[in-house]
């Protein structure tokens, strides 16, 4: 579904991505990980056209997509949620659910995936008229995802879903996470929880300044232990 090859990014005279590359296979959930500054989000930044790559290619369902404008990307079927969530706090909860279907493919179908979201988060439909910024961590990050998935997309990323929030949400967010790819999203994960990520994932990848150092089933990454320990810090 997703190619990336030989990708080239940074800001200024800065070079982050070192050309990187990787596959993302339909229906799959495939992480992305590494150390801060090590080029995740970069990457992610160029997928979702928020950063123009210096070099390489970005193929996504057979069409070349690098250098495309955000609402391109996002018209083709990708969505990402960012770190932090970038909600508008002033706004409801349902208002900012709204935004993510502004675009013409998703407009007609805003009624049913408004459904979808909150059968995905019942408790986005208690507080569906609450301010999305008087919400807690966790309600925020599934204000987040709902506001990507109401763009009708085929391939969701996500950018340290987990980050900030208490472990029994982390664990319910990871489930969350394993119910959108059983209902057929493709999902491109990038995340420092590293045992948590690889219990899910199909594959996995390892960003090391700028460069893809090591890449595997995401089951054999995570059990062994020259990796775990060499790679991944467990």
């Amino acid at each position: 579904m997703l190619s990336v090859e030989n990708l080239v990014a940074g800001y200024g005279n800065i070079q982050v991505l070192q050309s990187v590359s990787f596959d993302v296979g339909q229906g799959q959930i495939v992480c992305l990980l590494g150390a801060n500054g090590a080029g995740k989000t970069t990457t992610l930044r160029c997928l979702s056209g928020i950063l123009r790559p210096r070099s390489g290619r970005i193929i996504f369902e057979g069409e070349p997509i690098a250098g495309r404008t955000p609402s391109e990307i996002v018209q083709r079927g990708i969505a990402m949620v960012p770190e932090g969530r970038r909600l508008f706090p002033r706004m409801t909860v349902r208002e900012n659910l709204e935004l993510g279907s502004f675009i013409g493919r998703a407009k007609p179908h805003r009624r049913e995936m408004l459904e979808w979201v909150f059968h995905l988060f019942p408790r986005l439909k208690e507080r569906e008229n609450q301010l999305a910024g008087t919400l807690s961590g966790g309600e925020q990050q599934m204000v987040a995802i709902g506001r990507a998935l109401m763009s009708r997309p085929r391939l969701l990323m996500l950018d340290e879903p987990s980050l900030g929030l208490a472990p029994l949400i982390v664990q319910n967010m990871f489930q969350t996470i394993q119910q959108l790819r059983a209902e057929g999203l493709t999902i491109l994960l990038v995340e420092q929880n590293l045992h948590q990520a690889l219990k899910i994932s199909d594959r996995g990848y390892v960003l090391e300044n700028g460069r893809i150092e090591l890449q595997g089933q995401a089951q054999e990454l995570l059990a062994n232990p020259h990796t775990r320990k060499a790679y991944l810090g467990m």
